[in-house]
C-alpha cells in the first residue's frame, strides 16, 4: 500500500507542480538473509522555490535517499525500487549517460565529505570550469573566470590563486565551500546538500545558509536540506520530514514541528538540542541509546526500544504513515502509536514565529 505523500498547503499554494516526486523510494543492501534496508519506502515531493529537510541522526537514511536520487549508488550490491519523478520523468528509469547529462545542470549534490569527492591531483580550477564546460559550453579562459567569481561568492579569498592549488593545499573549511560552488555553477532547479556546513566555522556557515536560501529565494531553485542541525532547519526549511530507520516518522511545516513535535523521536531531538537560558553545568538531555538498539518495522516500531512513550502495541503492530490533526498546520503526518501530546521543550523554536506568536 503506497503511503500518504502530501505537501503542505503553502508550499502547493505557490501555484507549482512537484519539480521532484519521491514514491516509495526503497534502498536494500546485500541479498537473502544479510539484506539490510536503509531506506523504506520513503516519499516526498520539492517544489520549485521550496526547502524541504531530510533530518535525524547518523543511520537513518538521510544520505542513502539522496545518493539513491542522484543515482550515485554502487552499480552493484544494492537494490533500489519505487519512483523518483524530476519533471515527470523517472530517474530510475534513465541509462547513466542519460543521468550524467542531468547532473551538474538541471540537479546538483553538495557532498558531506570535501576531501573525498575532490580530485586531489586535479587543480582546483580545473575541477571547478570543467562543470562550466561540460554543461553551459564555456570555453576555458571563460570558464576559469566564472569559476573564480564563484569561489568568491562561497567567501574563498584570492580566488585567483586559490584556483591554480590543490585540494590538500586549502583547509578542510576551503574544500567544502569550493565543493558548494562546483554544485552552485550551473544554477540547477534541483541541490540536494548533504550536511553542507558540517566543516564550516559559524561564521562562514551564516554566509552559506544566505547564499543558498538567495539561490531558492531568487532562482526558485528546489532544495533538499539533509542535516542533523536543528539550528539550520529552524532558520532555512519550511517542511520537516524526520527519518529514522529508514523511514519517515514525521512530517510537518517547520514552525508545526518545533512548536509542537508529535513523535517522541522528534521532540526527543528537539530536547536534546543545547540552550543559553540553561545553567551552566546542567548535563543535555540526549536521546537515550543508539540507531542500533531497535527493531525491524515489520515486527513494530524500530524505536520502541529508545521510546519513553513505549505501549505494548509499539512491539507488535507497524506504525503507518498517516495524517495526524494535531499540529498546528495541515498536511502533517505522523508514524506512531502513543505521540507527545505537548511540547517537551515549549522554548525551543525559530524565532521568526514567536515573534509572530507575540504578535
Amino acid at each position: 500500500m503506497t503511503e500518504h505523500s502530501v505537501s503542505r498547503p503553502s508550499a502547493a499554494a505557490r501555484g507549482d507542480a512537484p519539480l521532484l516526486s519521491v514514491k516509495d523510494l526503497t534502498v536494500t543492501f546485500g541479498r537473502g538473509a544479510k539484506a539490510f534496508t536503509a531506506v523504506d519506502r520513503v516519499s516526498f515531493e520539492v517544489r520549485p522555490g521550496q526547502t524541504v529537510g531530510l533530518v535525524g541522526e547518523s543511520g537513518c537514511g538521510k544520505s542513502v535517499t539522496s545518493l539513491a536520487i542522484m543515482g550515485l549508488l554502487p552499480s552493484r550490491g544494492n537494490t533500489v525500487s519505487g519512483e523518483v519523478r524530476y519533471d515527470g520523468e523517472d530517474l530510475l528509469t534513465l541509462r547513466q549517460d542519460e543521468l550524467r547529462d542531468r547532473r551538474g545542470r538541471d540537479l546538483a549534490m553538495i557532498f558531506q565529505d570535501p576531501l573525498s569527492s575532490l580530485n586531489p591531483v586535479v587543480p582546483l580550477g580545473v575541477q571547478v570550469a570543467e562543470v562550466l564546460e561540460r554543461h553551459r559550453g564555456m570555453r576555458r579562459p571563460a570558464a576559469h573566470r566564472r569559476a573564480a567569481e564563484l569561489l568568491e561568492k562561497v567567501g574563498i579569498p584570492d580566488p585567483t590563486r586559490r584556483l591554480k592549488e590543490y585540494p590538500h593545499q586549502l583547509s578542510g573549511g576551503m574544500r567544502q565551500r569550493a565543493l558548494i560552488s562546483m554544485a552552485l555553477a550551473c544554477e540547477p532547479r534541483l541541490l540536494i546538500a548533504d550536511e553542507p556546513t558540517t566543516a564550516l566555522d559559524v561564521t562562514i556557515q551564516a554566509q552559506i545558509l544566505a547564499l543558498l536560501r538567495e539561490l531558492v529565494t531568487e532562482s526558485g531553485t528546489a532544495l533538499i536540506m539533509i542535516t542533523h542541525d536543528l539550528g539550520v532547519v529552524a532558520g532555512l526549511c519550511d517542511e520537516v520530514n524526520v527519518l529514522y530507520g529508514g523511514k519517515i516518522v514525521e512530517r510537518a511545516e517547520r514552525h508545526d514541528l518545533f512548536a509542537r513535535p508529535r513523535h517522541p523521536y522528534t521532540g526527543g531531538l528537539l530536547a536534546s538540542i543545547p540552550r543559553l537560558t540553561e545553567e551552566r553545568g546542567r548535563r543535555l538531555n540526549p536521546v537515550p541509546g543508539s540507531v542500533a538498539d531497535n527493531i525491524p518495522w515489520e515486527g513494530g516500531c524500530a524505536f520502541a526500544p529508545r521510546c519513553a512513550s513505549e505501549i505494548a502495541e509499539c512491539r507488535t503492530t507497524t506504525p503507518q504513515l498517516v495524517p495526524d490533526d494535531r499540529g498546528l498546520g495541515t498536511g502533517r503526518l505522523l508514524r506512531c502509536h502513543h505521540p507527545l501530546e505537548e511540547n517537551p521543550l515549549d522554548d525551543i523554536r525559530p524565532q521568526e514565529h514567536a515573534e509572530e506568536e507575540q504578535a
